[in-house]
């Protein structure tokens, strides 16, 4: 466990973030923070010069900077759960580095969480200043978690968030290859609450986020974190049962009252949804198979090449 030096630690991933993740920590070292901040910066592969940037910055830091290089991209929650293994903090605060949460914000959240005793902190928004498919897709997400994941109702589950030490220590245990962070959060502590930020609009490029992306995070959460969807597949499959036992009774009926039954189109196509719905359930089944071997096969969650720091030489 890293020794807690710094009452506050800001984890930032960082992907194609070569033109923003350098007024973000600008910004981010101006904050007074009472006892003290770091910043841990991910470069998670990017395909960019953003390990360059990163590393000048480090050169030029006014407060302790981390940099940890993961050898390839292996996605957000995985980069985060990487910065939270090298986060010295007290307190941990995830943002990402697109410059569309502003860095002003971050001491009101951590006063929030000092002050009310909390273990997580989450962000919500007035409005969120995302493309019209994404916030559509950020609902989505929310109101999956909202039936799969024991969350409280109406908490949305934002990646700007404030963590403690406590329950840093304790999601960081995970070492499988599908992370997914609010999951690991909401299944350590109860003590969570939430503050109103301002969301801006994207001051350079666009989102990293394709829906590729947005479906394998929704993934992670629908397969990794619950066993909901198996519980489905077997009510699904009970009610099918019951709808064609009621639909033998009524074959039988037609048989005897008008001697030749009819329906052959009807009958194939109940055959072909059923079939359907098997195929389903058996892809479903598989994937859940398909994660445990991948996770029981020790898949890295993330590898890490190098780790720099400014107080010190690189590791």
């Amino acid at each position: 466990m890293n020794e807690r030096t710094h009452t506050l630690s800001v984890v930032v991933p960082v992907y194609n973030g070569s033109a923003s993740v350098g007024e973000l920590v600008e910004a981010l070292s101006n904050l007074p923070v009472p006892g003290g901040l770091e910043i841990v910066l991910v470069n998670d592969g990017s395909p960019d010069d953003s390990l360059a940037v990163c590393r000048a910055l480090l050169a030029t830091a006014r407060v302790p900077i981390t940099v940890v290089d993961h050898a390839r991209n292996y996605g957000e929650h995985n980069a985060v759960m990487t910065g939270l293994r090298h986060a010295r903090g007290r307190y941990v605060i995830t943002m990402d580095d697109d410059l569309q949460n502003p860095p002003e914000e971050v001491l009101r959240i951590l006063e929030h969480a000092q002050a009310n005793d909390l273990d997580v902190v989450y962000t919500y928004y007035e409005s969120k200043e995302h493309a019209a498919w994404r916030n559509l897709g950020s609902r989505f997400t929310n109101w999956c978690a909202d039936l799969l994941l024991d969350k409280p109702r109406g908490l949305y589950l934002s990646s700007f968030r404030c963590m403690s030490a406590f329950v840093v220590g304790e999601i960081v245990r995970y070492e499988g290859p599908f992370p997914y962070v609010d999951g690991l959060l909401l299944q350590v502590t109860k003590r969570i609450g939430r503050i109103q930020v301002r969301h801006l609009p994207r001051a350079v490029g666009r989102s990293n986020y394709t829906l590729r992306r947005l479906i394998r995070l929704w993934m992670n959460m629908f397969l990794n974190f619950s066993v909901m969807p198996l519980r489905a597949a077997t009510v699904v499959g009970l009610a099918l049962s019951g709808l064609g036992a009621l639909a033998g009774v009524v074959v039988v009926a037609e048989a005897i009252i008008n001697e030749t039954p009819a329906g052959w189109a009807s009958l194939m196509a109940a055959t072909l949804v059923v079939s359907g719905v098997q195929l389903v359930m058996l892809g479903m089944i598989g994937e859940y198979l398909g994660r445990l071997f991948l996770t029981v096969n020790r898949k890295p969650q993330g590898t890490v090449r190098t780790v720099y720091r400014s107080e010190e030489s690189p590791s």
